[in-house]
């Protein structure tokens, strides 16, 4: 349930009807917009939630009820755009921003030389797994933290900002003390006590779908992130397994639309997973511009053909570079930048 507040309602209506809700035994979540200011009544009670008891309390214009179950991660809940701070800019804003970088990070050398030459291309943060869930225990599995020192050293060089997954809710102190945004990967989106974990660090999340995963399944792994009062999220849209063996995963390009009217959490579109072949990057990262993504995250390789892990859908400097420009005409196009 949501009280929407009249224009004119004062500091003392807000809480009051916060006041009232909390005394009822729910927790209430306030979102003030430029037009509005509305109370979300989120959680459970053994008082009945009877919307009555506040559409005639003062400053309060009408209560709605919520029909979808991920209330704090709905727009209708929250109807502005939710934006999250990224290296000086916004994710959710008009800039289009593109996070790059390799899969894993195999050595020092490598994530420092990557993240110069994707900064200069465009890049807004650098992507690196330090940590990498395989589907075969024999393949690589990262440097863990010597990894994240490495990329901790690159963005001295390069003040690009870190983009990691995490896998494990123990780690989350230590991978926090390096990375500035904790990616949770798709295999993990329904590990619910890792969200739950990321929720509680107030670290910024970029949340990936599930590669078998619905929009609403996306949605509700997000709320519970969202229901530690962890509001710095970011969707990520990677693709979805289906009966194609063409590419890597399919691109669900509907996605992004239906998430920007269903959610106000910024979406970001991984064309690179989506794919699995570098060929197609370029095309369905323009795409998913066009469709309305907010961001991109891309990932890039000074020598694909040697990557230890995804080199066949990693881009060349000399490619990343290329799409980078072809992207800003697009984002152009729909009267955004990159």
């Amino acid at each position: 349930m949501i009280v929407i507040m009249k224009h004119n309602a004062s500091a003392k209506n807000i809480a009051d009807v916060i006041s009232r809700i909390e005394n009822d035994g729910y927790r209430a979540h306030l979102s003030e917009g430029e037009e509005r200011t509305i109370i979300g009544v989120v959680g459970e009670s053994p008082t009945p939630l009877r919307a009555e008891n506040y559409s005639t309390m003062d400053g309060v214009d009408k209560v709605v009820r919520v029909s979808v179950p991920y209330k704090l991660a709905s727009r209708v809940f929250h109807p502005n755009d939710t934006l999250v701070p990224l290296n000086g800019c916004q994710m959710g804003g008009d800039r289009i921003l593109v996070i790059a970088g390799p899969c894993s990070v195999e050595s020092r050398e490598m994530i420092i030389e990557t993240a110069c030459a994707v900064k200069e291309a465009g890049a807004t943060a650098l992507r690196g797994g330090a940590f990498k869930p395989r589907t075969s225990p024999y393949s690589f599995q990262g440097h863990g933290e010597k990894a994240l020192q490495w990329m901790a050293e690159a963005r001295e060089v390069t003040g690009l900002p870190i983009v990691t997954e995490i896998m494990d809710p123990a780690l989350v102190p230590m991978v926090t003390e390096y990375a500035d945004v904790l990616q949770v990967g798709a295999r993990n989106m329904q590990n619910f006590t890792l969200l739950n974990a990321v929720g509680e660090s107030q670290h910024p999340v970029l949340l990936k779908r599930g590669m078998s995963s619905t929009v609403k399944d996306l949605l509700m792994a997000a709320e519970y992130i969202l229901s530690h009062g962890n509001t710095r999220v970011m969707l990520c849209e990677r693709g979805i397994r289906t009966f194609e063996t063409a590419t890597r995963n399919t691109a669900d390009i509907n996605a992004v639309p239906v998430l920007k009217q269903e959610t106000h959490l910024p979406v970001v579109f991984d064309p690179s997973h989506a794919t699995g072949k570098w060929e197609y990057v370029e095309a369905i990262s323009k795409a998913a511009v066009a469709a309305g993504a907010d961001g991109l995250i891309i990932e890039v390789h000074p020598k694909p053909e040697d990557a230890m892990s995804d080199g066949r859908q990693s881009l060349t400097f000399k490619r990343f570079e290329q799409l980078m420009q072809n992207v800003r005409r697009v984002a152009e196009a729909v009267n955004r930048s990159a």
